[in-house]
């Protein structure tokens, strides 16, 4: 029998336990209720609503940040092909002025040889027209010396004087001979 009233006494502890503590008391529910509403919404307005906004802001701010850098980015990419570009531009146009300047420099080249050409061709006519000059003029001192060695040499042939028609008639003879 005590082993009954042990287990009387333990259900009957048991009984009051489920009453008092697993049946809530409405009372203090509602109130209990009513604080964690009031808990939660000053919990809302003072936290979470401006956490929320500084993440959002954040957010916008990575968001921003991410959008100018992918902008500068293909800003930078279409610069850097516009400098090559302009660099390749750049290196034909070199490639063009020192191709015209080769061109200038064969021009140049080639006139001046034709120039140098026509001065010694024109210095060589005047030599040829000089050597022919001094030839002729050589010529002539030679036939009139020979015509008064022949004049002086019929003279002292002929011991006589000649006239002026024999004089003619034998220094063209002469000069014929001197001709050929």
């Amino acid at each position: 029998m005590s082993n009954l009233l042990v287990l009387d006494d333990i259900g009957q502890t048991i009984q009051e336990y489920i009453n008092k503590n697993l049946i809530p008391n409405w009372a203090s529910f509602v109130v209990q209720f009513a604080a964690l509403v009031i808990l939660i919404l000053v919990f809302f307005f003072v936290a979470y609503k401006p956490v929320s906004k500084i993440l959002k802001k954040r957010a916008d701010y990575v968001e921003n940040s991410i959008r100018e850098a992918e902008e500068a980015k293909a800003t930078a990419l279409k610069n850097a092909s516009e400098s090559e570009e302009a660099i390749i531009a750049s290196k034909k146009e070199a490639a063009e002025i020192i191709a015209n300047a080769k061109v200038i420099a064969a021009d140049n080249q080639k006139a001046s040889l034709e120039q140098t050409q026509l001065e010694i061709n024109r210095m060589k006519a005047l030599a040829e027209q000089d050597i022919e000059r001094s030839k002729e003029e050589a010529k002539e001192e030679i036939r009139n010396e020979m015509v008064s060695v022949a004049l002086a040499a019929s003279e002292e042939v002929l011991k006589r004087e000649i006239n002026e028609k024999d004089n003619a008639r034998i220094v063209n003879d002469f000069i014929e001979e001197l001709d050929k």
